[in-house]
C-alpha cells in the first residue's frame, strides 16, 4: 500500500472525465490521482507548484552554505574599504 500525500483523491477514470470539476472541488489542495488504486501524479495548483520549487531551491542553498562552511582553508578575505 502507498502513502497517498493529499486529502483528496480521485480515480484516473473520473479524472478524465472532469479534470476541471476535481481541480474546483479539490479548491487549493492537492490531488492524488490513482491508477489501480496506487498514486499515479498529484495535480497541485500553480500557487503551490511555485511553493515547492523555492523551497526545494531553499534547501539545495542551505546545502551549499553548510558545505562551504567546512571550507575554511579555502576562505576569502574580503576588504570592506574596496566595495
Amino acid at each position: 500500500m502507498d502513502t497517498i500525500y493529499a486529502d483528496y483523491s480521485v480515480s484516473m477514470s473520473e479524472f478524465k472525465k472532469n479534470p476541471a470539476q476535481v481541480l474546483r472541488t479539490a479548491g487549493e489542495k492537492p490531488v492524488a490521482v490513482l491508477s489501480h488504486n496506487r498514486p499515479a501524479f498529484y495535480m497541485v495548483t500553480p500557487q503551490l507548484f511555485e511553493s515547492l520549487v523555492e523551497e526545494l531551491a531553499d534547501h539545495d542553498l542551505i546545502d551549499i552554505v553548510r558545505d562551504r562552511l567546512t571550507r575554511k582553508t579555502t576562505a576569502i578575505d574580503v576588504d570592506i574599504n574596496r566595495i
